[in-house]
């Protein structure tokens, strides 16, 4: 996700496996180097779920990368992101210290809240070693809505749909199609079907995981991968090249070559910012840059 990388790797991949777990609170604790593909099948058995749905990329990612990279799935926008769920955590400072912030319960924090600050740092603010957070229990019923609609279309009904007072879980434009996730009570669930109508997905668990691992046939291509994230009600971007919309609008993967400046111009008019995510020239800045005023 960064630039190209210097220097030797320090692996801990080997620092693994879940140190406590309690159903009833909703709390787990485990080692950064914990597969993520583990700690879910944990979960499952107990009726549980990571409520930020992190890509798993094929078993490969692990607690402690997904929080240093701020990996969130389809549900972010209504469930809230990795940053959310963390309690606390244990890392490894530039001094060689071992440090423990927050710990394995919600509270007011004095100062600043460093267990958090890890989102997104890509392991800048230490080694992470473990890492506290909360869980979820598994939604009672799920049902995914889809219709035909053009980008501009799908983008004005997910942010009229995300507006109500209705289970909404996920909303995706891919491909001309626009995907709808209710999930909730099922009598919550069945009286939005009822309200909204439109086409039922069948098997439509493997399709939201396709997009949560980046897996569809859009996520393959050898073309640059930059990632929006900008206002949700943002008109249509003026690019050419392909686009999938998630997070109801808020979140827009583009694969295409564009002028790297004019996509920030773009990106920061609407709101946001954008990012290569993969491919490209990775020798020089991929992040957006923050520029004072």
């Amino acid at each position: 996700m960064g630039r190209e990388r210097s220097g030797e790797p320090l692996d801990v991949g080997g620092h693994r496996g879940i140190l406590s777990y309690e159903p009833v609170e909703l709390v787990l604790t485990a080692r950064a180097g914990t597969p993520l593909s583990e700690i879910a099948a944990a979960l499952d058995e107990q009726g549980q779920m990571l409520s930020f749905e992190p890509p798993l990329f094929g078993g490969q990612a692990t607690l402690g990368g997904t929080l240093a990279c701020n990996q969130s799935g389809p549900a972010r926008p209504w469930w809230g992101s990795v940053r959310d769920q963390v309690l606390g955590i244990r890392l490894i400072n530039g001094l060689g210290e071992q440090l423990r912030f927050g710990g394995q319960v919600m509270k007011n924090v004095a100062g600043y809240d460093v267990s958090r600050l890890q989102a997104g740092a890509m392991g800048t603010l230490g080694v992470i070693t473990e890492v506290s957070l909360k869980v979820l229990p598994r939604p009672a019923a799920t049902v995914t809505l889809v219709c035909e609609a053009d980008l501009a279309e799908a983008v004005r009904l997910m942010n009229e749909r995300a507006g109500e007072p209705k289970p909404l879980s996920a909303a995706c434009w891919h491909d001309g199609r626009l995907y709808l996730r209710l999930s909730g009570a099922r009598t919550a669930v069945d009286a939005t079907v009822r309200q909204w109508g439109g086409e039922r997905l069948e098997d439509d668990q493997a399709f939201w995981q396709a997009l949560r691992d980046q897996r569809l046939g859009f996520f393959d291509e050898d073309r640059p991968l930059w990632r929006f994230s900008i206002r949700s009600s943002a008109d249509p971007l003026p690019l050419d090249g392909d686009w999938l919309i998630d997070w109801g609008g808020a979140q827009r993967w583009y694969r295409g070559d564009s002028d790297r400046e004019r996509m920030e111009q773009l990106a920061a008019a609407a709101g946001g910012q954008v990012s290569l995510f993969r491919g490209g020239d990775r020798c020089g800045e991929v992040m957006h840059p923050r520029r004072r005023r």
